[in-house]
């Protein structure tokens, strides 16, 4: 993973991928989070490394994408706890409106979930306390995942956020339409050329209902979380060291428009692409009804469930290698806790290897801790250990402005898309301009 990316306003998906990037009103006149007067540090200090377990309720907001996880660790957490936590669900499209008027109010909860992408700029606005001196103080902190750790770093290098839920792109493949095609089942793309030869081979088939691949044709952050990772393997960035200069204009990214722009004319691409936002996004490849596509890891056991013999590697660079978006949530104690030992609990036993391994790894998620990824559970299916070693190398970009730039709604990054790979204009540099005059506002 390239230092360059790890500096700038945080560093940073999507798990569940966060299409609107809405910014949060009143932000500004937060402040500097809830220990400014020390009095959150000196408690935090005072309760050791586990933090206090006293049987305080402690209440935790997280969107609506992650409820599976969430719900499974905060159970976990009070059946063995005297604290109890409360947690919210909130839809993910109400999650910016309801975090800024908490903030704006000094009414956030007292442990705060957030999309990797976003987090920068919730940190930059104050809305976490620091944690610096407890994640230090941990002896595992170079094992734990560096994106997350860094999305909720600021620009003076104070840490807020720990790994919550890890969600990585990978690239997959129905390997019954691969036999039916003619093609290897058990190997998938190593390379661009690959891809659309495969694609094109499973669309000749010319079965009803079943395409050569599918994408988030109008969802920016379905494009973030899976092309994104084709640039990386290809040697090229996202983003500035800074994060205010786009960079989805190199010749990796060109050729990866020009792909998709040539499946679309070759008609191999399935017929919803170009109108889809997001919300169905995975549902063809799990329906049996796309070749080979990039696709989130935590839709992959909803695929095999529902009957899918599915291949799994990593996403390839135009002439091999591979990458991955490493997205999902971080988690932090917000600016107005009143209870930050009791909060710090939670995620000092959310970070132990029990818990990592007995919890999260159990539950067929990716452990938030690299030395974890090879583990008991994973090594009883295949595909669970190869996306863990794929999350190993993952990559998270890094933007104070990243949801308005790429994610939100007709974001000048949808219309990059949208205009090089279904119209096939010649207008990459112009419309990577215009991501730039919105990541340095």
């Amino acid at each position: 993973m390239s230092n360059r990316m790890f500096r700038s306003r945080g560093f940073r998906p999507v798990a569940a991928l966060a299409v609107a990037g809405l910014a949060l009103t009143g932000l500004a006149a937060c402040g500097s989070g809830s220990d400014g007067d020390g009095a959150a540090a000196e408690e935090l200090e005072s309760a050791g490394p586990d933090g206090v377990d006293d049987g305080t309720t402690l209440t935790m907001w997280t969107r609506a994408p992650l409820e599976r996880q969430a719900t499974t660790l905060v159970e976990a957490y009070n059946a063995s706890h005297e604290n109890q936590v409360e947690l919210e669900i909130i839809p993910n499209d109400d999650m910016e409106g309801k975090v800024g008027g908490a903030a704006t109010n000094d009414e956030l909860p007292d442990l705060l979930a957030g999309d990797v992408v976003r987090l920068p700029y919730w940190v930059s606005n104050g809305l976490f306390t620091d944690l610096t001196e407890q994640i230090d103080g941990l002896d595992f902190k170079d094992d734990i995942t560096r994106g997350h750790l860094d999305a909720g770093t600021d620009q003076d290098g104070n840490l807020h956020t720990l790994p919550f839920v890890e969600d990585i792109s990978v690239l997959v493949w129905n390997k019954d339409l691969y036999r039916e095609a003619g093609l290897d089942p058990e190997a998938g793309p190593t390379n661009l050329a690959e891809f659309q030869e495969q694609a094109e081979a499973v669309q000749a088939l010319n079965k009803p209902g079943v395409s050569g691949t599918y994408y988030g044709g109008n969802c920016g952050g379905c494009g973030v979380f899976t092309w994104f990772p084709t640039m990386w393997a290809s040697g090229d960035e996202v983003l500035s060291a800074d994060g205010t200069t786009a960079e989805v204009n190199s010749d990796s990214a060109k050729a990866l428009y020009q792909m998709y722009y040539e499946l679309n004319q070759a008609g191999a691409v399935g017929a919803g692409s170009k109108e889809e936002t997001g919300a169905t996004w995975t549902a063809p490849f799990s329906n049996g009804q796309v070749g080979v596509m990039q696709y989130p890891n935590t839709a992959v056991y909803a695929a095999q469930e529902a009957g899918i013999d599915v291949g799994v590697t990593a996403i390839p660079g135009v002439d091999g290698g591979g990458s991955t978006f490493l997205g999902g949530d971080a988690l932090g104690i917000s600016k107005d806790s009143e209870n930050v030992a009791q909060a710090w609990n939670f995620l000092a036993w959310m970070m132990s290897e029990d818990t990592q391994l007995e919890v999260i790894a159990k539950n067929g998620e990716v452990p938030g801790r690299n030395s974890l990824l090879d583990n008991e559970y994973a090594q009883q299916n295949p595909i669970a250990l190869e996306m863990n070693m794929i999350a190993e190398s993952g990559r998270t970009p890094v933007a104070e402005f990243f949801s308005e730039a790429f994610n939100a709604s007709g974001s000048p990054w949808v219309t990059l898309m949208r205009n090089a790979t279904f119209d096939g204009t010649d207008t990459v540099d112009a419309d990577n301009d215009a991501i730039t005059e919105v990541l340095s506002q």
